[in-house]
């Protein structure tokens, strides 16, 4: 009986300790995650005052292609020289990856005194007069310390950074053989040079430097890819095709001509 009673204080020992981490896990992600969303809308507002509140003096910043930066004024400065320059030729606008963002609680004594948040976002440029275009993709680490009460970023990594991958959000609609065959033949430009383009089961093929590549239909005249943001558009003259307009992101990368 002895043995089953102190088997009994054991299990409800291993009990309470996890029940107590589980009560303050989902308060203190709830806290961090959002202060991380009001960081993240002074930021993509270039609202410099407010960006500041939510770091302490000694913040340190971790870039792994623009350096390391030490304290508040030296961040806030950087900010200012680049992304948010006064005459607003260039914007960023930072948008998480959905189910990446994690929040992980660092203790003492049973005490809460800091969090670590880790995830991977997007980023986005808006350059003037042109459309705004998804730029690239990084991973991110911020340590978040407790101090007199309020919650600032101490420590913050970004890393990893590379071309984000690009997500097709365009509709493939279906075009008649008979139009399809209207776009097919010989087109030439000054960077690809001879492109083939070919009617291929209810889309079009396009045959460059020996390669294949798939264009499907969004509208009458107009193709897109679904790989790259790439979009490819058919122009006539009178009833014949004469050029063939190709576009990146929104702008004119390349046009060919019909040879006919």
């Amino acid at each position: 009986m002895q043995k089953i009673a102190v088997l009994l204080l054991l299990v409800l020992s291993c009990l309470c300790t996890p029940l107590s981490a589980q009560e303050n896990g989902p308060q203190l992600s709830t806290t961090i995650l959002h202060l991380d969303s009001l960081f993240w809308q002074a930021y993509n507002t270039c609202n410099l005052e407010k960006m500041a509140d939510y770091f302490t003096e000694d913040v340190e910043f971790y870039h792994d292609k623009g350096g390391a930066t030490f304290g508040l004024p030296a961040l806030l400065a950087a900010t200012k020289k680049g992304m948010c320059n006064s005459d607003g030729s260039f914007r960023l606008r930072r948008e998480a990856v959905t189910g990446s963002v994690q929040v992980f609680p660092l203790m003492k004594n049973d005490a809460v005194y800091g969090a670590i948040l880790s995830g991977e976002h997007v980023f986005y440029v808006l350059e003037k007069g042109k459309a705004e275009r998804l730029d690239g993709k990084a991973a991110f680490t911020h340590l978040w310390l407790l101090q007199n009460g309020a919650w600032k970023m101490a420590r913050v990594l970004s890393y990893d950074h590379g071309p984000a991958p690009y997500i097709n959000k365009r509709q493939v609609v279906t075009l008649p053989d008979t139009m399809l065959q209207t776009y097919a033949g010989t087109y030439k430009g000054a960077q690809s040079g001879t492109v083939q383009i070919q009617v291929d089961n209810g889309s079009l093929t396009m045959l460059a430097g020996g390669h294949p590549f798939k264009l499907y239909a969004a509208k009458e005249g107009f193709f897109f890819s679904k790989e790259r943001d790439l979009t490819f558009e058919f122009v006539k003259t009178g009833q014949a095709v004469t050029r063939l307009i190709v576009r990146e992101r929104g702008e004119i990368a390349e046009e060919l001509v019909a040879e006919r």
